[in-house]
């Protein structure tokens, strides 16, 4: 299953509709294939998804929203998935509309779910339930161009949510009866709760030219689960093998950049064999900008990203805009009266420009902190030094 489009409409504090479109909406040159995936036809997505905006722009929230759609597709019930924190502050009588887009393979489908929250008047407790729901199908010889790949009409119309089905959970979607049939569904690779965390969350033995790329003086590293207990095997270059039973103690060893590198480039390697998703929040935590810079190549080469897997993350690195040759795969995300997010290639209809320059220097708007409140942090600097 590849994702199409994600637009979400009610969600609490981000301002008017989030749309994330996954489809490459600029011309595509013979070059650009290079760095896209042929969905089907003359339909194209993104390898890779940039999210960059300054603190406290929403960077994480957008990624979360992204993170709990794939896991709605994915049959989870929605009061399980970490993620539905974005909804805490939905008041009882909102409702969230996520429209969801998608190529199964042979059809192109649009799944609308409304979203409330339920409250208990007994004990007071909340739940997320899903209101209403719909599906269309359309078979993808149809679509003729990307104007008409979105648009959908009556007879498109597969399947309503009926409130007198008797097996379904009521915060559980309707695409888990096709997902069953077909036996389909979404890779998703989550390390949005990695994000404070730096913890060794891969088992089995690393390759070593891995180890070497991010720490030349390893030998090899090996973690196997034995009784529910973890045994990791450490060996550096002419030092004694080390042998640990606890994943904390390895940064007693490693660097925070090889133990993070270690479970991201492997997470990544399972995402290229299911051509799935990657989420990660403020990428560049513990890398060097070179490291996240292969890792973004990794994943816009077709020799290696031979399945189209798709890489979304955060940063705040401006100079990582200059890795994407395109606009139209870079979001540019503000916090004004809301959160919005606004395709780079809305904004900036050139390609050959230095992205970071344009980027620092605020033509954007919204991307460099408020030269008021730079002096008005100056001057208490000032006095209190």
């Amino acid at each position: 299953m590849k994702i199409l489009k994600i637009v979400v409409n009610g969600l609490p504090h981000v301002k008017d509709e989030l749309n994330i479109d996954f489809v490459a909406q600029q011309r595509v040159d013979t070059y650009d294939k290079e760095h896209l995936f042929n969905v089907f036809s003359n339909i194209y997505v993104n390898r890779a998804i940039l999210f960059i905006g300054i603190n406290a722009s929403g960077k994480t929230t957008i990624l979360k929203t992204i993170s709990f759609v794939m896991k709605l597709l994915n049959n989870q019930p929605i009061n399980n998935i970490e993620s539905k924190i974005i909804m805490d502050d939905l008041s009882k009588d909102e409702d969230v509309i996520i429209t969801s887009f998608f190529y199964d393979g042979k059809n192109v489908n649009k799944l609308v779910t409304v979203i409330t929250k339920k409250i208990n008047e007994t004990d007071g407790s909340e739940k997320l339930i899903i209101k209403d729901e719909k599906l269309w199908s359309k078979n993808a010889d149809k679509v003729k161009t990307k104007k008409t790949l979105f648009v959908f009409n009556e007879n498109d119309l597969e399947e309503i949510r009926n409130k007198n089905e008797q097996y379904l959970m009521d915060d559980v979607s309707i695409i888990v009866a096709r997902n069953k049939k077909n036996n389909s569904g979404i890779f998703v690779c989550d390390m949005l709760e990695w994000a404070d965390h730096n913890i060794l969350n891969v088992l089995g033995r690393f390759p070593k030219e891995l180890l070497t790329f991010l720490d030349p003086s390893i030998e090899y590293l090996e973690c196997s689960l034995n009784d529910k207990k973890v045994d990791i095997r450490l060996k550096f270059y002419g030092k004694e093998e080390i042998i640990i039973n606890n994943t904390r103690i390895l940064e007693n060893y490693l660097s925070s950049g090889t133990i993070k590198g270690l479970g991201v480039f492997m997470s990544a390697a399972f995402s290229f064999s299911e051509g799935g998703y990657m989420i990660i929040d403020e990428i560049e935590n513990h890398f060097n900008r070179e490291i996240v810079a292969t890792l973004i190549r990794f994943f816009m080469d077709e020799k290696v990203n031979k399945k189209g897997a798709t890489i979304l993350f955060s940063t705040h690195y401006s100079e990582l805009l200059d890795e994407f040759e395109r606009n139209d795969s870079i979001y540019i995300v503000r916090n004004k009266g809301g959160i919005g997010v606004e395709k780079l290639s809305s904004i900036l209809k050139r390609n050959d420009i230095k992205k970071s320059e344009v980027y620092d220097s605020g033509y954007l708007g919204g991307t460099v902190p408020e030269y008021e409140a730079y002096m008005a942090l100056k001057k208490v600097f000032e006095k209190r030094i």
